[in-house]
């Protein structure tokens, strides 16, 4: 009681009192990037840091006051919620499999995520199967990518010129956030702009996660019943049939880890009750497919597809060769079946000259 006492809400106010009770993370001032961004959001998804207020500043006495100091310091000390990565020395990676240093986004992710994503699941345990499944996933399907870039790591060799510039990616977005050089760049703008910029990378995050949770998890059980039942719908073993269409590519990967026929083609329904027919990727190649389809089928549709290929319920094949259309299952399945003829044609024809 004695602490009410001594305070004059009449002087201080309500909102200023409850302020004032909650953690305060710090972080530096000036120019925001998006690792620090989503180390703030992440932060704030934790019991100890839920609703925290922020500080930016890169004075050492204001950061002393926070009780969790982010991106600044020139000190990882876990046990003092000290998470800088920019010291000399520093080498925290995620684990064994990753070489990127951490930025402070994989920092706090790595301390963090696992609560974060338990809280997601509704699940009390941090150490869920499920949970650690979810965790390492999001660490190289989403934070990995921002630790690369805080480094100044491409994803790809550098000698040669990138064919195109992508400006549209998470880091890029948070960065045009920044006051321009011709808007008023006071503190408080900065501020405001950084907890805009804070948001969005906590929102694509969630998005991330609830993706994996929501629809990447439950299609596990549909790939691999398909996997199993491959044979049963073409002899090769090379075409999967889902019975529903859902995220399939991760999940094959693993399917055929042990198998030595590899998969071509997975066909799928539609929502608008069209078949698809889709090209399998090769193995750490992004647009490489193991065998697209006929070339003499791609960028036709219709009639002159149907004529070409004596297919007739063909509606389409991308110009690339990815990925194909039909009016139904058997056309879909039709098509699949003889591009696979292509294909055993071809290896034929190597063996021969081998």
């Amino acid at each position: 009681m004695s602490f009410w006492k001594n305070i004059r809400l009449d002087k201080v106010g309500l909102g200023s009192l409850f302020q004032a009770q909650r953690p305060k993370i710090g972080t530096h001032d000036g120019f925001f990037h998006c690792d620090e961004a989503l180390a703030v959001y992440l932060l704030r998804q934790t019991k100890a840091f839920k609703n925290a207020n922020l500080v930016r500043s890169r004075d050492p006495a204001v950061l002393a006051t926070c009780n969790v100091i982010v991106d600044v310091g020139q000190i990882y000390d876990p046990q003092r919620n000290m998470f800088d990565h920019h010291q000399k020395g520093f080498e925290e990676i995620f684990d064994s499999n990753s070489e990127i240093k951490l930025s402070s986004a994989g920092l706090i992710y790595k301390h963090f995520g696992k609560e974060i994503l338990a809280t997601e699941l509704n699940l009390p345990n941090q150490d869920h199967p499920t949970v650690t499944e979810i965790y390492n996933k999001i660490y190289y399907k989403f934070v990995k990518p921002l630790d690369a870039k805080d480094n100044g790591i491409t994803a790809y060799a550098t000698e040669a010129s990138p064919r195109y510039f992508d400006s549209t990616d998470l880091g890029t977005r948070i960065s045009r956030l920044y006051p321009a050089w011709n808007e008023p760049n006071d503190t408080a703008l900065v501020n405001e702009r950084f907890e805009e910029a804070s948001s969005l990378a906590g929102k694509e995050f969630i998005q991330s996660v609830r993706s994996l949770i929501n629809s990447w998890l439950p299609a596990r059980v549909i790939v691999q019943k398909s996997y199993e039942n491959r044979n049963k719908y073409h002899p090769s073993g090379r075409v999967v049939i889902l019975e529903e269409a859902c995220p399939w590519r991760d999940h094959l990967k693993t399917c055929e880890k042990d198998s030595t026929t590899e998969v071509l083609y997975v066909i799928s329904e539609s929502k608008n009750g069209k078949w698809m027919v889709q090209t399998v990727g090769k193995p750490g190649a992004q647009f490489r497919n193991k065998w697209p389809l006929p070339e003499s089928w791609r960028g036709l549709s219709k009639e002159a597809l149907r004529e070409v290929s004596g297919i007739p319920g063909a509606e389409f094949v991308h110009a690339a060769g990815f990925i194909g259309g039909a009016d139904s299952y058997q056309d879909a399945l039709s098509m699949a079946s003889k591009a696979i003829e292509e294909f055993e044609a071809s290896k034929s024809i190597t063996d021969i000259k081998q």
